[in-house]
């Protein structure tokens, strides 16, 4: 019989389970998914149906109480693993006589790396699919992060997943899974057997990868704390990623959220226009109205609002520093076309090209923001961004582009290069349009340091701070028309 042991409980919050799911819904709301008071009573509902006794069934329940966005959910099952964890202090596994096949891997010796790789490889190659309902390879995880994971940081002691799985040695050990697996095809496997094997033992190891890190997740917490881990080991949720400090697959995952803010936007735009609809008093008519009734304003003539859609004009900065920001934006743009008379696009990086054509009704956007760097003359110079000599080509290309009807909107960090900012020709722009404003993707407080122009910029326009997707849709929800 395979059995458990972990150190006695942590306590529970003051207030019992209870009170620990309405601490674990606020920091849901710590970190930016919307919980509201009825879905916090859906969760405690749940907890009374389905129990604890099941963590997997636990966390599919409240996800369905709490959750209202599917790309929401990683972020939810980090947070659900440090609020509900797996274990509480060490786990080991011990063996009756009666218990069937293998030796518990608490025999290793703690540091023998060679024979927790051995005893590795042999639990991957006997478990089809990896998880918690095997005490062993649980234990197997907690040994080898206890072993090679601990470290002693300024706080105490911590634990890296890199550590613990850098000890592994996971491409070798993935290429040996691999071989095992292929083995039982015999000795000329076919291409497509192959790529099945490839499956099969980058799945594993891919599973085993995130064991580790929720065991070293797991360990911190309780060593360090909760918050602690909140800070630096959570993902965060797309909407809330910093423009110029997110990861490719981080952008990749923020354009998935394009769509979903552009409706919301929508919706909200077409909310206003339905209450602008009404007008404002048009005091004369309601005047001479008023003279059948004696002079009292009973009946309130109203002015027939003539509402128009502004053209939109977009100047944004594509160099390598704040391509990311600018192509969101493009996107989410090119999203809100209709709530705009025309869309105009031009992109540069010392130099500016129109490439309205590339976003197009039915074109594909992400390829559309490749193609600028490839097809359009964005720069002519040394590839480094000017602003300045961008504000020239732009009014030397295009001098009727802008107009009283015109809406310009500006993208980029405002980073010059110590070149020429061209302010006076930014403000005959800025002069030239209905409105204008310039989008940044730079914390506020890093607005002039270095080669940053932007305090000769925010003099002629007015600039916002746009460091996520979440507060670039705030700023354009602002500036829509109405």
């Amino acid at each position: 019989m395979v059995a458990r042991r972990t150190r006695p409980p942590q306590p529970l919050a003051p207030h019992g389970i209870p009170g620990h799911l309405v601490e674990f819904v606020e920091a849901l709301r710590g970190v930016g998914i919307n919980v509201g008071p009825s879905e916090t009573v859906d969760a405690g509902k749940v907890m009374t149906v389905v129990g604890l006794g099941d963590r997997e069934v636990l966390r599919e329940g409240l996800a369905c109480a709490v959750l209202r966005r599917a790309d929401h959910r990683e972020t939810y099952d980090a947070m659900f693993d440090l609020w509900w964890p797996a274990a509480l202090g060490d786990r080991t596994v011990v063996d009756d006589e009666d218990a069937d096949g293998g030796s518990a891997p608490d025999g290793l010796p703690p540091q023998d790396v060679d024979a927790m790789r051995e005893a590795l490889l042999q639990m991957l190659e006997n478990n089809p699919e990896l998880g918690e309902m095997d005490p062993r390879l649980a234990a197997m995880i907690a040994q080898i992060v206890e072993s090679f994971g601990r470290y002693n940081s300024s706080r105490g002691p911590s634990y890296s997943s890199y550590q613990a799985l850098k000890a592994m040695a996971l491409d070798e050990l993935e290429g040996r899974l691999l071989a095992g697996l292929l083995a039982g095809y015999g000795d000329d496997p076919t291409p497509t057997q192959e790529e099945i094997a490839k499956a099969i033992a980058a799945r594993r190891i891919s599973q085993m990868r995130r064991m580790v890190e929720a065991e070293t997740k797991r360990r911190t917490a309780e060593q360090l704390g909760r918050d602690h881990v909140q800070m630096y080991g959570i993902p965060q949720l797309a909407e809330n990623v910093e423009f110029l400090r997110a990861s490719g697959d981080q952008l990749r995952n923020m354009r998935r959220v394009v769509a979903p803010l552009a409706r919301t936007l929508a919706t909200r735009l077409a909310a206003r226009r339905r209450r602008s609809r009404r007008g404002e008093i048009d005091m004369r008519k309601t005047l001479r109205k008023s003279m059948s009734t004696g002079g009292v304003p009973i009946d309130v003539v109203l002015k027939k609002p003539h509402p128009a859609r502004p053209e939109l004009v977009v100047l944004c900065d594509v160099s390598g520093s704040v391509a990311g920001f600018s192509s969101f934006t493009l996107m989410l743009v090119s999203a809100l076309r209709q709530q705009f008379s025309r869309v105009r696009v031009f992109a540069f990086i010392d130099t500016t090209d129109e490439v309205t054509e590339l976003f197009g009704p039915d074109s594909d956007l992400a390829v559309a923001v490749q193609r600028i760097t490839r097809e359009a003359g964005v720069y002519t110079r040394d590839g480094h961004s000017d602003y300045g000599h961008a504000f020239v080509s732009f009014m030397n290309k295009y001098p009727n582009v802008l107009s009283p009807r015109s809406s310009l909107l500006v993208l980029g960090d405002g980073r010059n290069n110590y070149r020429n900012p061209e302010t006076d020709l930014l403000a005959h722009m800025v002069n030239a349009s209905k409105h204008a404003h310039w989008l940044n993707p730079e914390p506020k407080h890093l607005w002039g340091s270095g080669d940053s122009a932007v305090p000769r910029y925010e003099d002629v326009i007015t600039m916002h701070e746009c460091r996520s997707a979440k507060q670039l849709a705030t700023v354009i929800d602002q500036l829509l028309p109405v």
